[in-house]
């Protein structure tokens, strides 16, 4: 599960109130006495679980460009081009997310990685990874919220994608071992993690300077 991440990564994803403000299920958490009234909302219903997948995919995306632009320090051939991968899968998914909600799309997040050391392998990868394991539990857990079952599939389809993700980022970490094929984040049944919005946006605000509310996603 996700609780189970290593010291290093749980401090790194821990909230300090030193970036953004996002409000989640009535309660406001620190954004520099930004209200809720002057934040965006990720509005109700679809809408709402999409401009919520949205703002991940946003977050993924930028870091990956992130980091194949200055990659960090003595990395192969074979790094590299998976992570070149993986930007593309994520800024692919951010691009399908934004045109599904049209109008209703929330606008361009911006974002803040001074915690991540570009240029260290460890902080770097252990990032992805938790950006990946947390990414593939916000769509387990945001799959009840859907109604739409064309949206509903297009998320399984993306979230087996993260799953992926997950995966490579784990081998890179860990080689061949049994943290490359869990890392702790699957039970005793078999069963991923899977993390309520208001679980997951806390884990994600730190690296998100844009505020806005998630009133609707509980």
């Amino acid at each position: 599960m996700i609780q189970s991440l290593s010291t290093t990564r749980r401090d790194l994803l821990r909230w300090s109130g030193a970036a953004a403000g996002v409000l989640v299920a009535g309660s406001l958490l620190p954004n520099f006495g930004i209200t809720a009234a002057m934040a965006t909302d990720l509005g109700e219903g679809d809408v709402g679980v999409l401009n919520y997948a949205y703002a991940l995919e946003q977050l993924e995306a930028a870091f990956y460009i992130s980091v194949v632009k200055s990659p960090y320090k003595n990395i192969s051939k074979g790094e590299l081009s998976i992570l070149k991968s993986i930007r593309d899968h994520e800024v692919a998914h951010r691009d399908f997310l934004k045109k599904a909600l049209g109008r209703k799309a929330i606008p361009s997040l911006e974002v803040d990685f001074s915690a991540v050391d570009f240029s260290s392998r460890k902080s770097v990868l252990g990032t992805a990874d938790v950006f990946e394991n947390l990414g593939v539990a916000a769509y387990n857990g945001a799959g009840q919220l859907i109604k739409n079952v064309d949206y509903l599939a297009a998320a399984g389809s993306i979230v087996s994608v993260e799953a992926r993700h997950a995966a490579a980022i784990a081998e890179m970490l860990h080689g061949a071992t049994k943290d490359a094929v869990d890392g702790g984040h699957v039970d005793g049944k078999g069963l991923d993690g899977a993390l309520s919005p208001a679980e997951v946006l806390p884990k994600a605000a730190p690296f998100i300077t844009t505020p806005f509310t998630a009133n609707s996603l509980t």
